[in-house]
């Protein structure tokens, strides 16, 4: 399986994937991260806080745009060399988040692509922005 080279590639070209997030996942990537802050794990504490009920982790949404790229554009083989992110609205236990990747700018001679990177809600709300950077499969 290989990945979209940079010659493949065209400004505009874009792929998603879409996951709804479960209080597994949250538990899960709690465990792998190591980051139990309360705001993600704990009802209670939670429900103290400025949301009202507990949210996912950032960095959990964010996660998905790495699927992205790792498996559909550019895909197998990709290598991901930066991340800007912006976290724009809290995502919660039953969202359904799609990042969606395009495009942006292509570097042909040093291999590199910078990639618009989205996630969205299941309301449209863009809950995470920014840019990537990657290195596309060589032919």
């Amino acid at each position: 399986m290989k990945g979209i080279t940079i010659g493949e590639m065209k400004i505009g070209d874009n792929a998603s994937f879409t996951k709804t997030i479960t209080d597994t996942d949250i538990y899960l990537y709690a465990g792998i991260s190591g980051d139990f802050n309360p705001a993600h794990v704990n009802q209670v504490e939670a429900e103290k806080g400025m949301f009202g009920k507990r949210i996912a982790h950032g960095m959990l949404s964010a996660g998905l745009i790495s699927a992205v790229l790792g498996t559909m554009l550019p895909g197998p083989g990709t290598i991901y060399m930066g991340q800007e992110l912006r976290f724009t609205k809290p995502v919660f236990v039953g969202d359904t988040i799609t990042a969606t990747i395009t495009v942006a700018e292509l570097i042909p001679e040093k291999n590199r692509a910078k990639l618009e990177t989205v996630c969205t809600n299941q309301d449209g709300e863009v809950v995470i922005k920014g840019m990537a950077t990657v290195m596309p499969p060589k032919a």
